[in-house]
């Protein structure tokens, strides 16, 4: 009985120490997404992420950021044009790639999954990015 007390409390433990450290790493990843964030996006989707109606889209509670992920972290990476909706309304501009790394990818998507309404804390990972293509 003790060795199987010890068991499930070392595998308790282990859970409890990945599970801060994904979400340590999550918390380092937003930081420096925001100022990626700052440096290549807020011109167009403005800094609470409401975007301009009918021309940039919002990012602040986004369903299409929610339900698109793949082609969310696509658009980042090469850019993108033609329809798409965002909280229903149809926006038909284009978005030239930011070139931007795989992970300075992974970092924004997380800034901008984690803020104005949005919350994902499955964290977008420079792998994910990387095994994204056009």
């Amino acid at each position: 009985m003790k060795i199987f007390l010890c068991a499930i409390l070392s595998g308790l433990a282990t859970f409890i120490t990945l599970t801060v450290s994904q979400q340590d790493q999550l918390q380092e990843s937003i930081s420096r997404g925001q100022e990626i964030y700052s440096d290549f996006c807020v011109t167009c989707h403005m800094p609470n992420g409401e975007g301009v109606k009918h021309t940039f889209p919002p990012l602040a509670k986004s369903d299409y950021l929610k339900n698109n992920r793949e082609a969310s972290i696509r658009g980042i990476k090469y850019g993108q044009q033609g329809e798409i909706t965002v909280n229903g309304i149809i926006y038909n501009g284009k978005m030239a790639p930011m070139g931007l790394d795989d992970e300075e990818i992974a970092d924004v998507m997380n800034f901008i999954n984690n803020s104005w309404g949005n919350s994902n804390k499955n964290i977008v990972t420079t792998e994910e990015v990387a095994a994204i293509k056009k």
